[in-house]
């Protein structure tokens, strides 16, 4: 198959990869042209996005924010041949997603919403989760590439309905790493150990993928990116766009935290920063950090 992906950052390389390794003709486009120079020879590189989707079957984007997928998908509804299958896995807009598959409908293409989850090392094993919305006849002719990229794939039902698991799937993160981040300082103010309180953690029934690898990270303060603050803030923003009447006071927390942080620097490092809202906090307080 011949397929086209637009955005080879932390996750899109290792997607892509994934295509060429498995045989598919893969043309890949970033805006920082080097990125998509550095899947060659696997892949073919353009620096331009009506040159990198001309005459191919599959589209896939994964982007930054949905001001790019805008950006991206009006060149690509414009340009792309008819019935071509474009396929967003960007974590954006449900509404977006709903608009460009109308936009898409009318141009004769089809539009899947992908949005994934398992961080840059699911993208790497290729053992991703990927919702997705949209039609089910298009959802199945792109299973196969699914396949390659992810071992969780779920067809979610209608447009925008990707989206809006994805958010779900973010909402429960937010849960999950801002109490990792509180249960390893309230055992640190308490004089114990945190790696062995991380260990207690992970063997039982508070554990999750966020404790196992984003724990010892914490711990260690490590705040190399596997996904960016900046990115998260972005997804908790949309969770609270969508929200309309519910009550997610949990969401509005750590979107707080994460936006208190982003402001102080900390946009460009991993999500596993948010224990530095506690450290910080210990530290006006006039306890060790």
């Amino acid at each position: 198959m011949k397929i086209a992906f637009i955005g080879t950052g932390v996750m899109g390389k290792p997607m892509a990869l994934h295509l060429c390794d498995a045989g598919h003709e893969v043309h890949v486009y970033n805006r920082t042209y080097d990125k998509a120079k550095s899947l060659e020879p696997k892949a073919k590189a353009f620096d331009n996005i009506i040159e990198c989707i001309k005459d191919v079957d599959v589209v896939m984007s994964i982007v930054g924010y949905p001001s790019d997928v805008i950006e991206v998908y009006d060149t690509v509804i414009e340009y792309a041949k008819k019935g071509t299958i474009l396929v967003d896995m960007t974590t954006s807009s449900p509404s977006l997603a709903i608009e460009l598959y109308d936009m898409a409908k009318q141009k004769g293409l089809s539009m899947l919403d992908a949005p994934v989850t398992g961080g840059d090392l699911g993208a790497i094993k290729g053992t991703l989760s990927i919702m997705v919305g949209g039609d089910e006849a298009a959802f199945h002719k792109v299973l196969p590439l699914f396949k390659l990229m992810g071992t969780t794939i779920t067809y979610m039902g209608q447009p925008g309905s990707g989206m809006h698991a994805k958010l779900a799937n973010q909402t429960v993160i937010a849960g999950n790493i801002i109490g990792i981040a509180e249960a390893l300082i309230y055992a640190k103010e308490k004089g114990l150990d945190q790696e062995k309180m991380l260990a207690v953690i992970t063997g039982g029934s508070a554990g999750s993928w966020q404790a196992a690898n984003n724990g010892p990270k914490m711990i260690h303060h490590d705040y190399q990116p596997g996904f960016y603050v900046k990115h998260y803030l972005k997804d908790l923003k949309l969770v609270l766009e969508e929200k309309k009447d519910l009550k997610l006071e949990m969401v509005e927390k750590v979107a707080k935290a994460y936006q208190i942080l982003s402001d102080q620097g900390y946009a460009d490092l991993g999500t596993q920063s948010i224990i530095e809202f506690y450290l910080k906090k210990m530290m006006v307080g006039g306890e060790k950090s």
